[in-house]
């Protein structure tokens, strides 16, 4: 079964907003076996709309149309629908009655004919009750398609996703069951687990598909398999994945619910009791970002340190003048020191620490940009590791970042 969405508005093709809309829709109905097969965004402009509806119905069985139903002149989605299903616009007394009501209860402002006029909807279409909202969902079929309008406004549209489209959509149509699994890897490119992994993957069954996530210092495997018999798709996906940790087990940190690699050393870290405090320069706090975004981080997280220009190494951290002048401020020397006294102020059984250029000038140090030192301070002794992270200051950061998680992960579970 396939399904299209069109978006509707000139505030997205200009970029004034994200489409956040066509990724939850697309969540949904990937989720109850309907696969998307295009996503669209169009103009508020009639003929493009039109075409848009003409081109999404000679190749899916349901098309999502989002946008383009308030009150003023610019919303024309309802009036292009009923053009192009050759209907009339008709009051539907439920309609007006429930925006009556929103004026009454929540909007202070008195209730005009353009608002009114939003309770008329095409005579064909079955409305979909909008509980937060002046602009129903629209339900129009025509033949054996079906066209479901809904409004703009992410939370309106939400709702009438899941409390009134999903359950209509699992009760009137057959659907097949789709599995995915999203498998976390860590530390090697995506060539070099391609190689690995070749043989498995041209033996793969033909109702199971790999597909590779690349993405700053990870890669994530997904396999989705798609078929009626759910219980043989679950069998058959743990199969393949048991032979995928036995090949490359050593990288893979886990499944996208949980595998996270921040997720997965704050899972080691609480199981066995340990603590962790960060020093951070040049990353400026995203470690400890998201080290703190995970629930419970209290459990184990001691602290952080951005000391980000280098007197505050030195004032804050304490780390040695002499030290910083004999080796540079982006050396192992200073990165391990770093490590050290982060461990030490903040009382922690590991640390992490973090200095480099991320450009786009030199700086303090005449490292190249993307020269980064990353070091973790353990109860056994202080490691440091130099990598080049290319030329973009924001890949320099985030590649950083998790390969400083993976040298944590890899001496935890040293320890």
């Amino acid at each position: 079964m396939l399904a299209e969405i069109i978006t509707i508005g000139d505030e997205i093709l200009i970029g004034q907003i994200t489409d956040t809309n066509s990724a939850f829709i697309a969540s949904e109905l990937n989720r109850i076996g309907v696969s998307v097969y295009q996503i669209t965004s169009v103009q508020d402009d009639r003929s493009h709309i039109l075409k848009a509806l003409k081109d999404a119905e000679s190749r899916a069985d349901v098309v999502f149309i989002t946008g383009g139903l308030g009150p003023t002149k610019d919303d024309i989605t309802k009036h292009t629908l009923a053009e192009y299903f050759e209907d009339t616009l008709v009051p539907r007394p439920e309609v007006l009655e429930h925006i009556e009501e929103l004026f009454k209860k929540y909007i202070s402002t008195p209730i005009s004919d353009l608002n009114r006029q939003q309770a008329l909807i095409p005579s064909r279409a079955e409305v979909l009750h909008n509980a937060y909202g002046t602009a129903p969902g629209m339900w129009i079929r025509k033949g054996n398609k079906v066209f479901i309008s809904m409004p703009g406004v992410p939370f309106e549209m939400k709702n009438l996703m899941t409390h009134h489209i999903i359950p209509k959509i699992t009760v009137e149509f057959e659907r097949p069951y789709i599995l995915h699994r999203t498998i976390m890897t860590y530390g090697l490119g995506e060539s070099a687990i391609a190689q690995r992994i070749e043989t498995w993957e041209d033996e793969l069954p033909a109702y199971i598909k790999l597909a590779y996530l690349p993405n700053l210092g990870k890669v994530r495997l997904r396999l989705t398999a798609k078929g009626t018999d759910k219980e043989h798709l679950k069998t058959s996906m743990e199969v393949e994945i048991k032979k995928l940790y036995g090949l490359i087990g050593d990288i893979i940190s886990g499944e996208e619910e949980n595998g996270a690699i921040e997720a997965v050393v704050a899972s080691l870290l609480t199981k066995r009791n340990l603590t962790l405090a960060v020093a951070e320069s040049f990353t400026g706090g995203n470690i400890a970002a998201k080290l703190t975004a995970i629930p419970g981080a209290s459990a184990y997280f001691m602290g952080s340190i951005v000391s980000y220009a280098t007197a505050a190494k030195i004032q804050v951290l304490g780390i040695p003048k002499e030290l910083v002048e004999k080796y540079s401020v982006v050396s192992p020397e200073v990165a391990g020191a770093m490590a050290e006294q982060a461990k030490s102020q903040l009382q922690s059984d590991f640390a992490i620490a973090t200095t480099g250029n991320a450009g786009p000038t030199k700086g303090d140090s005449d490292a190249d940009v993307g020269t980064v030192y990353i070091a973790i301070a353990s109860p056994s002794g202080v490691k440091a590791q130099k990598f080049t992270m290319g030329n973009h200051r924001t890949r320099i950061v985030q590649k950083s970042v998790h390969k400083a998680f993976e040298m944590l992960k890899a001496e935890i579970l040293n320890f």
